[in-house]
């Protein structure tokens, strides 16, 4: 039945968990676009026979128009399925931005077709280009917070970094009381932890 495997792919992100990705699925993408190109085959092949009999092709209601109809109805369904899929997993991808910073962990990655790869790396160029460009970093708390300083745990060895005015060595497992906006990109590639007692 035609638009059956395209309505696969919508039936897999309705099941993913919201903000989740489940791996690509090559082959059933690949089929609904060889799909689309069959049905645009047999579109354009009625079409023209009708022409070839010239039939008004705006007034003609035999068994070639509502066979193209059908076909175009297909196509234009497909098409809508192929989208949703697409737009569906670019907001995903688009959230991995802000979750988890500009490198994707590689259990993501893994998932992603070479074109989302693209689209996270071009998405991250945007983001980083715009936060250049203002002098404003997006990536922290849009909230600002009670107090500009919050107390850490270390948990993987990161070494003597330089905060602002001063350096601090990060050892695992080792306290400190930071900046928030310091502390920031250390929470957010998990190598540290805020530490609330």
């Amino acid at each position: 039945m035609y638009g059956r495997r395209a309505s696969q792919l919508l039936k897999e992100i309705d099941s993913s968990e919201a903000g989740q990705l489940a791996p690509f699925n090559s082959d059933v993408f690949d089929q609904v676009i060889r799909e689309c190109n069959e049905h645009n085959s047999q579109f354009q092949s009625l079409i023209r026979k009708m022409v070839e009999q010239n039939l008004d092709i705006e007034t003609t209601r035999n068994e070639d128009h509502y066979g193209a109809a059908i076909h175009h109805l297909s196509l234009l369904r497909n098409k809508r399925c192929l989208m949703a899929y697409m737009y569906n997993r670019a907001e995903v991808i688009q959230s991995f931005r802000w979750k988890v910073g500009p490198v994707l962990p590689h259990d993501i990655q893994e998932k992603l077709h070479f074109s989302e790869k693209e689209y996270f790396k071009n998405h991250s160029a945007a983001i980083k280009s715009y936060i250049l460009e203002m002098d404003i970093d997006l990536t922290v708390d849009m909230v600002p917070p009670k107090d500009p300083y919050i107390q850490v745990r270390v948990l993987e060895e990161i070494g003597e970094v330089s905060l602002g005015d001063h350096s601090v060595s990060l050892t695992k497992n080792s306290l400190h009381f930071l900046r928030r906006t310091d502390a920031e990109q250390f929470i957010s590639q998990g190598l540290m932890e805020e530490f609330l007692e």
